[in-house]
């Protein structure tokens, strides 16, 4: 067999003569055979005899692009570069811990499927939440475990235009408690303390606060979606001083995750608890009593209070922060109750 003559692919060369590339051909013992050698002009008659191949439809305008070997590569070479930056330790942190880039590809990418299939989100309003700089959101808080939480800030990445990150502020017990602690932090969680909120705000974050704490949350089924003690106003003076404006939000579907029944207090107790849920599931099935029940959710961003009117002193003002106060309370339980007139069903 002749040598093969090695043809590399940045060589004038290999597009021939006429200017409409080359083709390799090959022998009946697989080797490349040069256009000179016996039984080329046959197999280049046999080439030219294929049909050619019409390119096909490409996709409809706004449907992604299949998945190919290219996209799967890109995908591994992604994954690779990602272990690699966390073991060498480089990649970067703010000064409250968070870690956008572990924010964005792993913990999104895990809850984003629970609140698109499992809660099927559906989000209204988003268009009220201010496109760059700092931004307060209040909600209601509820449904035993603080899930809420996570899934609102999914709903504010994935659906606002500009693809905004939320800085929840979180209760101390959130930082206390091991691993946690850690993942709350990575997330962009900070501590709820008047201090923190006003720096994030100052720099331009969007801030998430749940006035109603673990009184919301703990709260027993009978009570669901009544609006506990939005505190002493602390969220509204934070804004005032920042002079960045109050996004109300309403979240229906939460209180149904864990129907709470009962509190065992003496145990809430001794394990340093706020409570201890008993709902129809926990503690009587174990572990499985604490899979959450799979309702439908409807989060509501309402219009937003402008605080940038006021003067610097108005922060120190208690008259106008219980106003302020009652105004951001009475807006969420309205639009609560006006979504739960408009809710079909509890799952559906």
């Amino acid at each position: 067999m002749a040598d093969a003559k090695v043809i590399p692919f940045d060589d004038d060369r290999s597009r021939g003569a006429t200017g409409k590339g080359s083709v390799r051909r090959r022998g009946p013992a697989g080797g490349a055979r040069r256009t000179g050698e016996p039984g080329g002009a046959r197999e280049v008659r046999e080439v030219q005899r294929l049909p050619v191949q019409q390119p096909g439809p490409g996709p409809e305008p706004g449907e992604p692009a299949p998945e190919g070997r290219g996209g799967w590569d890109r995908r591994v070479a992604g994954g690779l570069a990602f272990l690699r930056r966390r073991l060498t330790g480089d990649y970067e942190v703010d000064e409250f811990g968070y870690d956008k880039e572990l924010t964005d590809q792993v913990l999104m990418s895990m809850l984003r499927p629970i609140a698109e299939k499992y809660f099927r989100v559906e989000v209204k309003g988003v268009e009220n939440i201010p496109s760059d700089g700092g931004a307060l959101i209040v909600s209601n808080h509820s449904g035993t475990l603080p899930l809420d939480g996570l899934m609102l800030q999914v709903a504010v990445h994935d659906n606002h235009p500009a693809g905004r990150h939320l800085r929840l502020l979180a209760a101390d017990l959130v930082f206390m408690l091991p691993v946690v602690n850690e993942l709350a932090r990575k997330a962009g969680h900070t501590l709820a303390c008047a201090e923190d909120a006003q720096r994030l705000l100052e720099g331009g974050e969007l801030v998430g606060v749940m006035p109603e704490g673990f009184k919301g949350i703990g709260k027993p089924f009978s009570e669901r979606y009544k609006l506990q003690r939005f505190g002493r106003g602390g969220f509204v003076s934070t804004a005032l001083r920042a002079g960045t404006p109050i996004v109300p939000c309403s979240i229906v579907g939460a209180e149904e995750i864990y129907p709470m029944l009962g509190n065992a207090k003496t145990l809430a107790r001794v394990l340093g608890f706020p409570y201890f849920p008993i709902t129809p599931t926990f503690p009587w099935l174990g572990p499985l009593g604490a899979v959450p029940l799979p309702t439908k959710w409807t989060i509501q961003f309402g219009e937003p209070i402008p605080t940038d009117g006021y003067p610097p002193e108005a922060a120190e003002d208690p008259m106008l922060m219980f106003n302020l106060t009652d105004q951001v309370r009475e807006q969420i339980q309205h639009t609560l109750y006006k979504l739960l007139v408009q809710r079909r069903s509890v799952f559906f």
